[in-house]
């Protein structure tokens, strides 16, 4: 304790002592209703924490602040602790008003108003400060990762109080991670994890790792990383026309994706080389015919590899004559039509016949029903039904 803080408790220990004798005599006593009054103040680690005492009727008596060590911070507008961090706002008979700047963990506790009445009266105000968590990082990523693997993603900040939460996202799409939270003195580490089964797909994925605390008030922390997937190529052959003929500008692309990129790309007509390169014109991945002839004929195939493997595609070309072309095409529209008319025919008959049956439903009886209508007893109605039987070859009915 320096001079400034000794002079400060002796006369705060000469003025307890005379409020004690002018209490016993009678000259002081608290004013009815005259109670300091605070708040629970919550600061970001590094911040500054404003601390006020007030008292709605006051007798002119001195007010005081002390720290959770109960040491005396401010007597009235005297300042008791050498810290300078700590600076007086403001300091009447109504109130005293501190402030604490770049506040640490340490600082958190219960500070005490005192009021100099006779009993002394108090309030507590509990100061909370809010450990800031680090930026995240991001570990076990694999550069680059081939197709197929597993792996696992980490994710860890420090420094947070209370603990943070950690959240992942997938492009835009948040994902679920397993959290883990260990204590660290005042603080907290937290880890959180996310397992990975990555394929070709996953190439160019960027995953997000984002801290959500209620220190951080602006923009989150994050940390992104994006995936780089090795994959082998696979292959497909895009051709210009549908039906070539002779004459026609014909381009076949070979299309081919894979990590690293498998280029270039080598053409063969019938499992050789491409010998008579004046008919095509070869450039990177397209193979071109200005002028399709029938020596063009044949199997044409693409092939493309990287260090992960080799895939291939074929097309198989046939030129046609024009007026071939055009002679099958008025063949086929009359094969079409025909078919056409015969299932057109095909569904009026049946609606036809179906309309002619329904109006010629009839009540069909057995032998027996048939004789039962004028048969007194059962025997009678069968005697009956066997002599409509033996007519019944006079009483034929003819359906069409």
């Amino acid at each position: 304790m320096n001079l400034n803080s000794h002079a400060i408790f002796t006369l705060y220990t000469v003025y307890s002592i005379l409020l004690k004798v002018m209490a016993s005599k009678g000259k002081v006593r608290g004013i009815s209703g005259q109670h300091p009054l605070v708040q629970n103040v919550t600061v970001t680690e590094g911040g500054t924490a404003n601390m006020t005492c007030r008292v709605e009727y006051n007798d002119n008596t001195s007010l005081q602040w002390s720290n959770p060590a109960q040491q005396t911070l401010f007597f009235g507008d005297k300042k008791a602790l050498r810290d300078n961090r700590i600076e007086l706002i403001r300091a009447s008979w109504s109130e005293l008003t501190i402030s604490i700047h770049d506040v640490t963990l340490s600082d958190e506790g219960m500070y005490t108003c005192s009021l100099f009445t006779m009993p002394i009266k108090t309030a507590k105000a509990y100061l909370t400060v809010l450990g800031v968590p680090e930026k995240p990082k991001i570990e076990g990523l694999l550069k680059p990762a081939l197709e197929g693997d597993h792996f696992t993603l980490t994710c860890m900040t420090h420094g947070s109080k209370p603990a943070a939460d950690l959240r992942w996202f997938r492009n835009e799409k948040e994902v679920k991670g397993a959290k883990e939270v260990n204590a660290s003195g005042k603080t907290f580490t937290v880890r959180s994890s996310l397992q990975l089964h990555v394929d070709r797909r996953d190439d160019g994925v960027a995953y997000t790792c984002r801290v959500d605390h209620e220190a951080l008030t602006q923009t989150p922390q994050q940390t992104t990383e994006v995936l780089e997937v090795h994959y082998a190529p696979r292959v497909e052959i895009v051709h210009s026309l549908a039906v070539p003929q002779e004459g026609q500008y014909l381009k076949l692309d070979c299309v081919s994706e894979g990590n690293p990129s498998p280029d270039p790309v080598m053409w063969t007509k019938d499992g050789v080389e491409l010998s008579d390169l004046s008919r095509v014109i070869v450039e990177g991945r397209e193979l071109t015919f200005t002028s399709l002839n029938k020596t063009d004929n044949g199997t044409y195939r693409c092939e493309a590899s990287n260090h992960l493997g080799t895939s291939s595609a074929e097309y198989v070309l046939y030129v046609y004559d024009p007026n071939a072309v055009g002679h099958h095409g008025t063949d086929h529209a009359l094969i079409g039509g025909v078919v056409a008319v015969v299932v057109f025919v095909t569904l009026c008959l049946i609606i036809v016949l179906g309309r002619y049956l329904a109006r010629h439903k009839g009540t069909y009886l057995t032998n027996e029903a048939k004789g039962a209508d004028d048969a007194p007893d059962a025997d009678t109605a069968i005697i009956n039904a066997e002599g409509n039987h033996a007519h019944a070859e006079e009483k034929k009915e003819y359906f069409i």
